[in-house]
């Protein structure tokens, strides 16, 4: 599918506009944003996700529809892994419920960007060096094998290079001015916590579309297909947090689950250019399967719970690691 100009145009002119939409009108006061408000946003952007597939399919064809649905799956799902670790960091960081929603808008502007450049950088690169897909192909495989048999780590915010260059370059104050990201005082120029747990949200962000740029190219190397699943997967990125933040730790499998995701789509890249090809609508099942697998798996072998005398303990560890990260030592 050669997209024209005028297409890429009108896209990104309505990506630019639900983004003014939803931050100008919908959030335009700091509130904290309720179960029923994430499912509906979740429901909106699944629906003209599904709009524009119809779309595609419209206007050129079941392949390129079926590849679309697929790439919006991988990427839908691998942002799952992103909604934990904003959880992590907003929890860390005691970062109000208010102003949560307008660190992630943000996060997710900054996030479309990257990942633009990185998917033309991709296609490129694939355009150029056609053996570059079986190194990407490779690099899944490692990575899902990674997800399944890490356990989870502590975080450390405070430790991360990029937060630590930061505060080199400028001061930060010692707790929260609202959802104000600078602020001056004394007539200097101050950096709050909040624009701190904003930089390690798309610190995070650059992380994960390591993984889930390479995934989708394995799907397909049309880079508009490639680029218009991504950012509908991303732009669901904030509602998707709001609505599971509260249930994550029931879906303790789906991790696993991710990797193995990883690790087929790897497998599928690999074999995309030999006689054993996985067809695309093969992949699709598969991907459900191995995500419906997980999920049901989760909810009939729960996590334990932990001990009282455990999590009493893992407060009091990130009370104290939270104020001497947020003044800046």
């Amino acid at each position: 599918m050669i997209a024209p100009t005028w297409l890429w145009l009108s896209f990104n002119v309505f990506v630019l506009a639900m983004l003014a939409l939803d931050l100008g009108v919908f959030h335009r006061k700091a509130h904290v944003v309720s179960l029923k408000e994430a499912l509906s946003w979740s429901a909106v952007w699944i629906v003209l996700a599904l709009v524009f597939n119809l779309g595609i399919w419209h206007y050129a064809g079941a392949p390129k529809a079926l590849e679309f649905f697929t790439g919006y799956v991988i990427e839908k799902s691998l942002s799952v892994d992103n909604v934990f670790v904003f959880a992590l960091l907003f929890s860390y960081f005691a970062v109000p419920a208010k102003y949560q929603h307008k660190v992630l808008f943000w996060g997710v502007l900054g996030a479309l960007l990257m990942r633009a450049i990185m998917i033309a950088a991709g296609a490129a690169l694939i355009a150029r060096f056609s053996w570059i897909i079986y190194v990407f192909g490779a690099f899944l495989i490692l990575t899902g094998v990674k997800m399944i048999v890490k356990r989870a780590e502590e975080i450390h915010p405070e430790r991360n290079p990029i937060v630590r260059g930061f505060k080199r370059l400028m001061p930060v104050t010692a707790d929260y001015r609202g959802d104000s990201f600078f602020v001056r005082e004394r007539g200097v120029l101050m950096a709050t916590p909040l624009f701190v747990v904003l930089l390690l949200v798309e610190f995070s962000d650059l992380i994960f579309a390591v993984d889930s740029i390479p995934a989708i190219f394995a799907v397909t190397s049309d880079p508009f297909i490639v680029y218009t699943s991504n950012v509908f997967a991303i732009l669901g990125l904030r509602s998707l947090y709001f609505a599971l933040a509260g249930v994550m730790d029931k879906f303790h499998y789906l991790k696993i689950g991710l990797g193995v995701v990883l690790g087929f789509v790897g497998v599928k890249m690999i074999l995309g250019h030999t006689g054993w090809k996985i067809d695309t609508l093969v992949a699709l099942g598969v991907i459900l399967l191995i995500l419906v697998v997980s999920i049901v798996w989760s909810l009939l072998k729960p996590k334990r719970p932990t001990s009282p005398v455990s999590r009493a303990a893992r407060a009091r560890t990130l009370r104290v690691r939270r104020n001497p990260a947020l003044p800046g030592r």
